[in-house]
């Protein structure tokens, strides 16, 4: 529950992209921000948060994370400015931060070596499903209600959440270890200031600066510590190293294909919010069903296998969508996407959490997220602008330029069929970025993973 409400969260933001561009007045930089102010939060306080719940309880942490969440979206549901959306997505971001670590970490010290995939599994199909009925769930909303009903169906799912967790789940914790305050901050500031120059995709040289120090230090204190927030020694075990930078790559090249999808369907081929959600069903459905499927073949054949398949499979998705244009081709291309993410999903979370030691679970965990969610901001940024220039490249020159900047701006303006061809031509370049990135991936799966069977044993320190 806790972590669907936070997969259900952003889904349901991106389909209501065009909702802020008519009834908020939100512009493409506000619209950027909403999304990004999230992921900056969030990102930022990951190791932070699954440091201190290894330390306090991760139970404790999620259920306070998931209060300050629900908090958040209610300010979100009250808001009427672009500015103040984006400060309670920024409180969100800090919400999530704190509930995120827990949910992967208490599946570690929760069930025993014979049962951990098969929990990761389920970890990642909830995560699926969230992404099957987040945009459902917030199309049918927003066909009905105005934008900020799409922040009400968080606070149902957080406070079940909450009452679940307290009610059925036990406390974990590493007792005796010491809190790194200087690791806190030099890895709060750093993560921050790098995925802010990541976001903004200008040349900053004080957020570069920043970031690179703050970083530079951390991994320097780190190793001086005879207790480190982040034991870095992880990253000389192939299997971590291999499964990290693999997701790395594959949030990277997946990253911004639900934002240029719900922008495709509901403005290119004009469905309304609710169609434009059961349009995605089909991918979240096979991703779910594979997901089962990639768990059972775990026992069978090495990650390193799996995880080069299934991202392969997911490359050819993106080649079906970066050749074909109308809703039954994108239809097969999301389908076979969902396919490959299934089979790569639980091998490569058990491959990364499977080389972190117990007492580490929580900071693993929030380290596994932070690999994502980088990889995730790169991709909004450098995808959106791959995106936002070819549209531009795209609109004839003499076109208002409003027009010119968004697809939204073009149908605002009178020259929807200009832009609907225009913001075609860049989905297609943005899924042909995607499968690179997906080939690339499997690529450095099959070179750094060892082909050792998938049920590995964790690094005893």
């Amino acid at each position: 529950m806790a972590l669907l409400v936070l997969v259900v969260d952003n889904t349901v933001l991106n389909l209501a992209i065009p909702s802020l561009n008519e009834e908020m007045g939100a512009t493409p930089s506000d619209i950027q921000w909403i999304i990004d102010a999230y992921v900056l939060a969030y990102a930022g306080l990951l190791l932070t948060s699954g440091s201190l719940s290894d330390k306090y309880g991760r139970r404790l942490f999620l259920i306070v994370g998931l209060a300050f969440f629900g908090g958040a979206s209610l300010l979100a549901v009250l808001v009427t400015e672009p500015w103040q959306l984006i400060a309670a997505r920024a409180l969100m971001g800090i919400g999530g931060s704190l509930v995120m670590p827990s949910t992967l970490s208490i599946l570690m010290t929760v069930f025993d070596e014979t049962e951990r995939r098969k929990a990761m599994a389920s970890w990642s199909a909830v995560a699926l499903v969230g992404m099957v009925s987040g945009p459902t769930l917030g199309g049918l909303m927003l066909q009905h209600y105005w934008w900020g009903s799409v922040f009400l169906v968080n606070i149902p799912i957080a406070a079940i959440a909450i009452v679940a967790a307290v009610v059925l789940m036990p406390e974990s914790r590493s007792s005796g270890r010491k809190i790194d305050p200087v690791g806190v901050v030099l890895s709060t500031v750093g993560l921050t200031a790098a995925v802010y120059v990541i976001i903004e995709r200008e040349w900053n040289v004080i957020g570069i600066a920043i970031a690179v120090l703050a970083l530079g230090g951390f991994v320097i204190w780190e190793r001086r510590q005879a207790e480190p927030m982040l034991p870095l020694h992880l990253f000389a075990n192939r299997a971590f190293s291999g499964a990290s930078f693999s997701i790395l790559l594959m949030a990277f090249g997946a990253g911004a294909v639900m934002l240029m999808l719900t922008q495709y369907l509901q403005f290119v081929l004009g469905y309304k919010e609710m169609q434009a959600g059961l349009a995605m069903l089909p991918y979240g459905v096979a991703a779910a069903i594979f997901n089962g499927v990639g768990a059972g073949l775990g026992k069978k054949l090495s990650n390193r296998v799996l995880i080069g398949a299934g991202l392969l499979v997911m490359a050819c998705g993106f080649v079906v969508m970066a050749t074909t244009t109308g809703y039954l081709p994108l239809l097969t291309g999301l389908v076979i996407m969902g396919i490959g993410g299934g089979l790569t999903g639980p091998s490569a979370y058990s491959s990364l959490m499977g080389a972190i030691p117990m007492e580490h679970a929580g900071v693993g965990s929030a380290l596994n997220d932070t690999v994502q969610q980088v990889g995730m901001a790169m991709s909004i940024a450098v995808l959106g602008s791959v995106l936002a220039g070819q549209y531009t490249s795209q609109m004839p020159a003499d076109l208002p330029a409003a027009a010119r900047e968004s697809i939204g701006g073009a149908h605002l303006s009178g020259f929807a069929e200009a832009g609907n061809q225009a913001f075609t031509s860049a989905m297609h370049l943005g899924s042909w970025v995607g499968a690179a990135f997906c080939v690339a991936a499997a690529l450095l799966a099959v070179a750094v993973l060892r082909p050792a069977t998938a049920a590995q044993e964790p690094v005893k320190v």
